[in-house]
C-alpha cells in the first residue's frame, strides 16, 4: 500500500513544503548563479525515470560554459563556480528537483537517475532501478555514492527496489541529512560523479 499510494502522497506533500520553506534560499541562489552563470542558473538534462520514460531533470547550474579557443569546454575544476562549489559541496544544487517531483517524475526516495546513454547498457538485472520513480536521494546515495562501484550501486539500487518501505524511505532520508552536513561522495556534478559507465565487464 506505501508503496503505490501512500509514497507519491508523501512525495507530493513533502516537495511542496520544502518549496515553501525553502524559497528563499531557492531564489538567493537562484540570484547568484544567474550572474556566476551569464544568466543560466539552472542545469537541464534528459534523464531515464520510471520504466525508462525519460523526463527533464532539472538542477542548479554549479559550472559555467567557458571554452578554450578551440570551442571545447574548459575542465570542470575551471568551470566550477565559487557560489557553485558552495552550493554543490552543501547539495543544494538538489532543491530544483523538488519541481520533478512535484510533477511525478521523480520521487524523494529511489534510485539515482543516470544518463540516458547508459539505458542500452544495462543487463536485465541493472535494468530493474527502473521499476520505480528515480530519487534526489537513495539507497546508493547514503552508502557510499561516488566512492562505490558501477556493480554495488546497481546492487544497492535493486535492493531498494524489492524492500520500499515506509521506515526505510525514514532511514534514508536520515542517513542522507548526515551525509549532507559531512558532506561525503561530493566531487562532480550532473551525475558525472565517476568514471562513465560502460556496461557488464
Amino acid at each position: 500500500m506505501y508503496r503505490y499510494f501512500f509514497k507519491r502522497i508523501i512525495d507530493f506533500i513533502s516537495a511542496l513544503i520544502g518549496l515553501i520553506v525553502l524559497c528563499p534560499i531557492f531564489l538567493i541562489i537562484t540570484i547568484f548563479l544567474y550572474f556566476a552563470n551569464d544568466g543560466k542558473p539552472f542545469f537541464f538534462q534528459m534523464r531515464p525515470g520510471k520504466k525508462g520514460k525519460v523526463f527533464k531533470i532539472v538542477k542548479f547550474k554549479t559550472m559555467n560554459d567557458k571554452k578554450d579557443n578551440n570551442g571545447y569546454l574548459l575542465s570542470d575544476e575551471i568551470r566550477l563556480t565559487r557560489v557553485g562549489s558552495f552550493v554543490r559541496k552543501t547539495s543544494l544544487d538538489e532543491i530544483p528537483q523538488l519541481v520533478n517531483v512535484l510533477k511525478g517524475d521523480m520521487s524523494l526516495i529511489g534510485p539515482r537517475p543516470l544518463l540516458t546513454n547508459y539505458m542500452h547498457l544495462y543487463n536485465d538485472f541493472q535494468n530493474r532501478r527502473h521499476e520505480v520513480k528515480p530519487g534526489i536521494t537513495g539507497w546508493a546515495q547514503v552508502n557510499g555514492r561516488n566512492a562505490i562501484s558501477w556493480d554495488k550501486k546497481f546492487e544497492y539500487d535493486v535492493w531498494y527496489v524489492d524492500h520500499i518501505s515506509f521506515l526505510l524511505d525514514c532511514k534514508i532520508i536520515l542517513k542522507t541529512i548526515q551525509k549532507v552536513i559531512k558532506s561525503d561522495g561530493i566531487n562532480a556534478e550532473d551525475g558525472n560523479t565517476k568514471e562513465p559507465f560502460n556496461g557488464d565487464n
